[in-house]
Protein backbone atom coordinates (compact mmCIF):
# COMPACT_ATOMS: atom_id res chain seq x y z
CA UNK A 1 0.00 0.00 0.00
CA UNK A 2 1.86 3.33 -1.35
CA UNK A 3 -0.81 5.95 0.21
CA UNK A 4 -3.28 5.98 3.27
CA UNK A 5 -5.75 9.39 3.39
CA UNK A 6 -7.18 9.00 6.67
CA UNK A 7 -10.38 11.82 6.69
CA UNK A 8 -12.23 12.55 10.28
CA UNK A 9 -15.50 13.46 9.64
CA UNK A 10 -18.27 14.99 11.88
CA UNK A 11 -22.17 15.27 10.61
CA UNK A 12 -20.44 15.47 6.99
CA UNK A 13 -23.82 14.37 5.47
CA UNK A 14 -23.91 16.90 2.85
CA UNK A 15 -20.66 16.97 1.97
CA UNK A 16 -18.98 13.39 2.22
CA UNK A 17 -20.36 12.02 -1.08
CA UNK A 18 -19.07 14.78 -3.21
CA UNK A 19 -15.50 14.71 -1.67
CA UNK A 20 -15.55 10.87 -2.18
CA UNK A 21 -16.63 10.74 -5.64
CA UNK A 22 -14.05 13.25 -6.45
CA UNK A 23 -11.73 10.80 -4.84
CA UNK A 24 -12.18 8.02 -6.56
CA UNK A 25 -11.74 9.70 -10.09
CA UNK A 26 -8.46 11.56 -8.88
CA UNK A 27 -6.64 8.71 -6.81
CA UNK A 28 -6.51 5.84 -9.82
CA UNK A 29 -5.33 8.21 -12.06
CA UNK A 30 -2.02 9.38 -10.48
CA UNK A 31 -1.18 6.48 -7.69
CA UNK A 32 -0.89 2.84 -8.24
CA UNK A 33 -1.83 1.86 -4.89
CA UNK A 34 -4.28 3.43 -2.36
CA UNK A 35 -6.76 3.34 0.26
CA UNK A 36 -8.68 6.29 2.48
CA UNK A 37 -10.12 6.04 5.52
CA UNK A 38 -13.06 7.53 6.74
CA UNK A 39 -13.20 7.99 10.50
CA UNK A 40 -17.03 8.96 11.81
CA UNK A 41 -16.57 10.75 14.68
CA UNK A 42 -19.90 9.59 16.17
CA UNK A 43 -21.98 11.93 13.75
CA UNK A 44 -25.80 11.96 14.25
CA UNK A 45 -26.31 12.27 10.81
CA UNK A 46 -26.33 10.04 7.52
CA UNK A 47 -22.32 10.33 7.43
CA UNK A 48 -22.15 6.98 7.55
CA UNK A 49 -25.03 5.80 5.31
CA UNK A 50 -23.13 7.76 3.06
CA UNK A 51 -19.74 6.87 3.34
CA UNK A 52 -20.84 2.70 3.11
CA UNK A 53 -22.32 3.66 -0.72
CA UNK A 54 -18.91 4.09 -1.17
CA UNK A 55 -16.93 1.40 0.52
CA UNK A 56 -14.80 -0.49 -1.29
CA UNK A 57 -12.86 -3.28 0.74
CA UNK A 58 -10.49 -4.40 -1.51
CA UNK A 59 -8.60 -3.89 -4.92
CA UNK A 60 -6.12 -1.17 -5.51
CA UNK A 61 -7.86 1.42 -4.67
CA UNK A 62 -9.76 0.60 -2.16
CA UNK A 63 -12.03 2.90 0.85
CA UNK A 64 -12.53 2.23 4.05
CA UNK A 65 -14.97 3.40 7.55
CA UNK A 66 -13.90 3.05 11.06
CA UNK A 67 -17.16 4.35 13.15
CA UNK A 68 -16.59 5.52 16.64
CA UNK A 69 -19.22 5.41 18.89
CA UNK A 70 -19.35 8.73 20.23
CA UNK A 71 -17.84 12.14 19.60
CA UNK A 72 -14.31 12.00 20.66
CA UNK A 73 -13.31 15.27 18.62
CA UNK A 74 -10.49 15.20 15.58
CA UNK A 75 -7.88 14.53 17.28
CA UNK A 76 -8.62 11.09 18.44
CA UNK A 77 -10.67 10.52 14.85
CA UNK A 78 -7.70 11.16 13.06
CA UNK A 79 -5.01 8.92 15.49
CA UNK A 80 -7.65 6.20 14.94
CA UNK A 81 -7.52 6.26 11.10
CA UNK A 82 -3.51 6.50 11.39
CA UNK A 83 -3.56 3.27 13.79
CA UNK A 84 -5.62 1.26 11.07
CA UNK A 85 -3.25 2.98 8.07
CA UNK A 86 -0.82 0.67 6.19
CA UNK A 87 0.50 2.90 3.67
CA UNK A 88 4.11 3.45 3.12
CA UNK A 89 3.27 7.10 3.65
CA UNK A 90 -0.12 8.12 5.16
CA UNK A 91 -1.41 11.77 5.05
CA UNK A 92 -4.90 13.39 6.90
CA UNK A 93 -7.08 15.98 5.18
CA UNK A 94 -10.29 17.80 5.90
CA UNK A 95 -13.50 15.95 4.60
CA UNK A 96 -14.21 19.25 2.83
CA UNK A 97 -11.71 19.29 0.73
CA UNK A 98 -10.39 22.90 1.46
CA UNK A 99 -6.86 21.84 0.15
CA UNK A 100 -7.31 20.11 -3.54
CA UNK A 101 -6.10 16.84 -4.12
CA UNK A 102 -3.80 18.35 -6.72
CA UNK A 103 -1.94 19.16 -3.50
CA UNK A 104 -1.58 15.65 -2.32
CA UNK A 105 1.99 15.24 -4.89
CA UNK A 106 2.96 18.55 -3.67
CA UNK A 107 2.87 17.59 -0.10
CA UNK A 108 3.99 14.13 -0.26
CA UNK A 109 7.37 15.51 -2.34
CA UNK A 110 9.52 16.39 0.43
CA UNK A 111 8.93 13.07 2.10
CA UNK A 112 10.26 11.06 -1.09
CA UNK A 113 13.13 13.73 -1.07
CA UNK A 114 13.71 12.01 2.55
CA UNK A 115 11.87 14.25 4.75
CA UNK A 116 9.84 12.72 8.13
CA UNK A 117 6.74 15.46 7.73
CA UNK A 118 5.11 17.85 5.30
CA UNK A 119 2.63 19.76 6.29
CA UNK A 120 0.43 21.71 3.89
CA UNK A 121 0.63 25.83 4.51
CA UNK A 122 -1.34 28.99 4.01
CA UNK A 123 0.92 31.24 5.72
CA UNK A 124 3.98 30.41 3.44
CA UNK A 125 4.77 32.67 0.24
CA UNK A 126 4.01 30.20 -2.29
CA UNK A 127 0.44 29.18 -1.06
CA UNK A 128 -2.26 30.06 -3.13
CA UNK A 129 -5.33 31.04 -1.21
CA UNK A 130 -8.30 31.13 -3.50
CA UNK A 131 -10.61 32.22 -1.28
CA UNK A 132 -9.77 33.47 2.36
CA UNK A 133 -11.76 33.04 5.96
CA UNK A 134 -13.83 36.00 7.07
CA UNK A 135 -11.40 38.62 8.90
CA UNK A 136 -12.19 37.45 11.87
CA UNK A 137 -10.87 34.21 11.09
CA UNK A 138 -8.18 34.44 9.84
CA UNK A 139 -7.27 37.10 12.79
CA UNK A 140 -8.08 34.68 15.36
CA UNK A 141 -5.88 31.92 13.48
CA UNK A 142 -2.76 34.51 12.92
CA UNK A 143 -2.87 35.26 16.66
CA UNK A 144 -3.11 31.59 17.54
CA UNK A 145 -0.22 30.57 15.66
CA UNK A 146 1.75 33.18 16.73
CA UNK A 147 1.19 31.83 20.51
CA UNK A 148 1.67 28.81 19.15
CA UNK A 149 5.44 29.92 18.25
CA UNK A 150 5.64 31.76 21.70
CA UNK A 151 4.83 28.99 24.30
CA UNK A 152 5.16 25.64 22.19
CA UNK A 153 7.24 25.24 19.00
CA UNK A 154 8.98 27.48 17.09
CA UNK A 155 9.35 27.47 13.60
CA UNK A 156 6.17 26.63 11.79
CA UNK A 157 4.09 29.45 10.79
CA UNK A 158 0.48 27.57 9.99
CA UNK A 159 -0.26 24.23 12.25
CA UNK A 160 -3.75 24.79 11.84
CA UNK A 161 -4.25 23.35 8.26
CA UNK A 162 -5.43 19.91 7.82
CA UNK A 163 -3.39 18.70 5.34
CA UNK A 164 0.11 16.81 6.91
CA UNK A 165 1.75 13.99 5.54
CA UNK A 166 4.01 11.33 7.12
CA UNK A 167 6.12 8.47 6.51
CA UNK A 168 4.01 5.62 8.47
CA UNK A 169 6.86 4.91 11.16
CA UNK A 170 7.34 8.36 11.95
CA UNK A 171 3.25 8.98 12.08
CA UNK A 172 2.89 5.51 14.15
CA UNK A 173 5.41 6.60 16.95
CA UNK A 174 3.78 10.48 17.26
CA UNK A 175 0.27 9.38 17.03
CA UNK A 176 0.58 6.53 19.45
CA UNK A 177 1.85 9.13 21.90
CA UNK A 178 -1.16 11.56 21.31
CA UNK A 179 -3.43 12.69 23.72
CA UNK A 180 -5.21 15.72 22.68
CA UNK A 181 -8.46 14.66 21.18
CA UNK A 182 -9.67 18.06 19.65
CA UNK A 183 -8.91 20.76 17.66
CA UNK A 184 -5.47 21.38 19.48
CA UNK A 185 -4.26 17.89 18.35
CA UNK A 186 -1.72 19.20 15.22
CA UNK A 187 0.19 21.37 18.01
CA UNK A 188 0.96 18.17 20.09
CA UNK A 189 1.57 16.22 16.53
CA UNK A 190 4.47 18.78 15.75
CA UNK A 191 5.74 19.38 19.45
CA UNK A 192 6.54 15.40 19.65
CA UNK A 193 7.63 15.58 15.78
CA UNK A 194 10.50 18.37 17.30
CA UNK A 195 10.43 16.41 20.38
CA UNK A 196 11.81 13.10 18.48
CA UNK A 197 13.93 14.54 16.38
CA UNK A 198 11.65 14.50 13.17
CA UNK A 199 12.36 16.71 10.08
CA UNK A 200 9.43 19.07 8.95
CA UNK A 201 9.02 20.92 5.74
CA UNK A 202 5.86 23.58 5.48
CA UNK A 203 4.53 22.88 2.24
CA UNK A 204 2.56 26.25 0.59
CA UNK A 205 -0.58 24.59 -0.65
CA UNK A 206 -3.90 26.20 -2.51
CA UNK A 207 -6.52 26.80 -0.23
CA UNK A 208 -9.88 27.32 -0.35
CA UNK A 209 -12.59 28.48 2.51
CA UNK A 210 -15.38 26.31 3.50
CA UNK A 211 -17.91 28.44 5.08
CA UNK A 212 -19.04 25.59 7.03
CA UNK A 213 -16.83 25.30 9.12
CA UNK A 214 -17.42 22.73 12.21
CA UNK A 215 -14.74 25.05 14.40
CA UNK A 216 -16.54 27.37 16.71
CA UNK A 217 -14.95 30.76 16.24
CA UNK A 218 -15.63 31.22 20.13
CA UNK A 219 -15.95 28.03 22.00
CA UNK A 220 -13.44 25.87 20.12
CA UNK A 221 -11.26 29.16 19.98
CA UNK A 222 -10.73 29.10 23.41
CA UNK A 223 -10.45 25.47 24.16
CA UNK A 224 -7.26 25.64 21.67
CA UNK A 225 -5.59 28.65 23.82
CA UNK A 226 -6.23 26.49 26.86
CA UNK A 227 -4.35 23.50 25.07
CA UNK A 228 -1.39 25.14 24.05
CA UNK A 229 -0.21 25.43 28.14
CA UNK A 230 -1.72 21.58 28.65
CA UNK A 231 0.14 20.46 25.39
CA UNK A 232 3.47 21.56 26.70
CA UNK A 233 3.13 20.01 29.55
CA UNK A 234 1.43 16.33 29.00
CA UNK A 235 4.67 16.13 26.28
CA UNK A 236 6.92 16.92 28.79
CA UNK A 237 5.82 14.17 31.59
CA UNK A 238 5.59 11.75 28.91
CA UNK A 239 8.97 12.26 27.23
CA UNK A 240 10.46 12.29 30.64
CA UNK A 241 8.75 9.02 31.35
CA UNK A 242 9.26 7.25 28.02
CA UNK A 243 12.87 8.12 28.74
CA UNK A 244 13.20 6.64 31.79
CA UNK A 245 11.35 3.70 30.77
CA UNK A 246 13.43 3.33 27.89
CA UNK A 247 10.86 3.46 25.34
CA UNK A 248 11.44 6.61 23.77
CA UNK A 249 12.88 6.71 19.78
CA UNK A 250 14.37 9.50 19.12
CA UNK A 251 16.34 9.93 15.56
CA UNK A 252 18.41 12.58 15.56
CA UNK A 253 20.41 12.03 18.87
CA UNK A 254 19.75 13.49 22.30
CA UNK A 255 16.30 15.68 22.31
CA UNK A 256 14.75 17.47 25.08
CA UNK A 257 12.35 20.32 25.26
CA UNK A 258 13.52 23.36 26.07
Amino acid sequence: MLLSIVIPAYNEEKRIGASLQELQAFLPNHFEQTEVIVVNDGSSDRTSDVVESFVKPCGMHRLMLIELTQNRGKGAAVKAGIERAKGDYILFMDADLSTPLSEIAKVLLPIQQGKDIAIGSRATKNANIIERQPFYRESMGKIFNLLVRLLVVNGISDTQCGFKAFRREVAKEIFKRLQTTRFGFDVEVLLWAKVLGYSVEEVGVTWINSPHSRVSPIRDSLEMLWSLFRIRRQVYVSFKQASKNGNLNVKYGESSLR
